[in-house]
C-alpha cells in the first residue's frame, strides 16, 4: 500500500507529514518507557523483519497480491509507540533506498501505514487480551484479529486521505469499496503471518512479546497438600541464562529475515498489490510522478548492474535487511540510552529518594 508521488496533491502532503512528524515525536516519547532490557535489542529486528516480510508479496484474488504491513505485529512485539517507529523506519529505509513509495508522500504513508494500523491493531489487541482468558493461545487469536482489522482500517485511511488531497477526480465511494474489499482479503494473510509470529515468539520467549506481559503464571509447588507460591529465583542468577535466550531468539530472527528478503523473495507473487491494482482500475494514478530516487542502485529491490534476477533480488534484499537493522538498532538505542540518563539524573534520584 505504498503511496508513490503524485496520487495527493501538495497541501495534503504536508498536512499528512505534519501529523506523521507528531505521530513519531509523540513514539519517540512513548518509546523511552517500552524500551526496556529486554525489547531493546529487538526493537531493529523487528524492523528488518517486517521489511523482509514486504518483499513477499502473497496472491489474494483477481491478479492482485498483497503484503506485510507490519503494524500490528510491531505493536504488539515491542509496544505502540516502539511499533510506529519500526514501520516508520522500514518507510523510511524503503523510500530513499529502493524508490518504494513516494518521498513527497512519506508522511501519507507512515500516518496510514504506521500510524493507523499500529494504534487500531493495538487497541484491538488489548481489549481482546482483557476479556479472553490469560492462555498464549488467546494473545495468538487476539493477535490474528487485530491483524486483520489493521489492514482494512489502513485502506479506509487512505480512501479519505485521497477524498480531500486526490489528484484525479473519480468517484470515491467506488474507490472505497475497491479498497477496503480487497484490503480485508490482505488483512487476511496479515492476520496469519501476525499471528504465526507472535505464537512463535512467545513459544520460546513469552516475556520478549510486550503484548503478553504478564501471561506468566507464578510456579505452584505442593506442599502439606496445599498449593503455594514457589520461591523466584534470584535475577542475577537468572540473568545469563535470559541473555543467552535473548541473543539466540535475534540471531534467528535476524537469520530468517535474510533467508526471506535474500531467497524466498524470488518467489513473491508478481502481481500488482491491492492500491496498485486499484489505483489502475479506477483511474486514480493518472497523475503518478516518477520517484525522485529512481536512479538509485537499489531501485525496485533489484542491484545495479546485476543482470541476473535472482542474484539481484536477493541481494538487494539482503542490504535492505541489513540496513534496517542497523538504523534501527541504533536509533532505539539512542532512545533506550536516553531514557537510561534520564533516570540517572540527579531530579530522577531525588524524586525515587522521596
Amino acid at each position: 500500500m505504498h503511496v508513490p508521488d503524485g496520487f495527493i496533491n501538495a497541501p495534503v502532503s504536508v498536512a499528512a507529514g505534519v501529523v506523521a512528524a507528531g505521530a513519531v515525536a509523540v513514539s519517540l516519547r512513548g518509546a523511552r518507557r517500552e524500551l526496556d532490557e529486554r525489547i531493546a535489542p529487538l526493537a531493529g529486528l523487528v524492523a528488518a523483519f517486517i521489511f523482509a516480510v514486504q518483499m513477499l508479496n502473497f496472491p489474494v484474488a483477481a491478479g492482485t497480491s498483497g503484503h506485510l504491513l507490519g503494524g500490528a505485529l510491531a505493536a504488539i512485539l515491542v509496544g505502540p509507540y516502539t511499533g510506529v517507529l519500526c514501520v516508520s523506519v522500514v518507510l523510511l529505509m524503503q523510500g530513499i533506498l529502493f524508490a518504494d513509495g513516494g518521498l513527497t508522500a512519506l508522511g501519507v504513508n507512515i500516518t496510514v501505514m504506521a500510524v493507523v494500523t499500529t494504534v487500531v491493531a493495538y487497541v484491538t489487541f488489548r481489549g481482546l487480551v482483557k476479556v479472553l482468558p490469560k492462555t498464549r493461545r488467546s494473545v495468538t487469536v487476539s493477535a490474528f484479529v487485530a491483524a486483520a482489522l489493521s489492514v482494512p482500517a489502513a485502506a479506509l485511511a487512505f480512501t479519505l486521505v485521497y477524498a480531500i488531497g486526490g489528484t484525479t477526480d473519480v468517484p470515491i465511494g467506488r474507490v472505497l469499496t475497491a479498497m477496503v474489499g480487497v484490503h480485508v482479503l490482505i488483512g487476511l494473510g496479515e492476520a496469519a503471518i501476525t499471528a504465526f509470529t507472535v505464537g512463535a515468539v512467545i513459544a520460546v520467549r513469552p516475556d520478549l512479546v510486550y503484548g503478553a506481559r504478564g501471561l506468566t503464571q507464578k510456579l505452584k509447588l505442593r506442599v502439606g497438600g496445599e498449593l503455594v507460591d514457589a520461591t523466584p529465583e534470584p535475577e542475577r542468577e537468572l540473568a545469563p541464562a535470559r541473555s543467552h535466550r535473548t541473543r539466540t531468539v535475534w540471531l534467528t530472527g535476524l537469520g530468517a529475515s535474510l533467508l526471506l528478503a535474500g531467497v524466498v523473495s524470488f518467489y513473491a507473487s508478481a502481481s500488482p498489490d491491492g492500491l496498485e491494482k486499484v489505483a489502475a482500475d479506477k483511474g486514480i494514478d493518472a497523475k503518478v510522478e516518477e520517484h525522485a530516487a529512481a536512479d538509485s542502485p537499489l531501485a525496485d529491490y533489484s542491484v545495479e548492474g546485476i543482470t541476473d534476477g535472482r542474484l539481484s533480488g536477493g541481494l538487494a534484499g539482503v542490504i535492505g535487511v541489513g540496513v534496517t537493522v542497523v538504523a534501527g538498532t541504533g536509533i532505539f538505542w539512542a532512545v533506550r540510552s536516553r531514557r537510561t540518563a534520564e533516570d540517572a539524573s540527579p531530579a530522577a534520584t531525588r524524586t525515587s529518594s522521596a
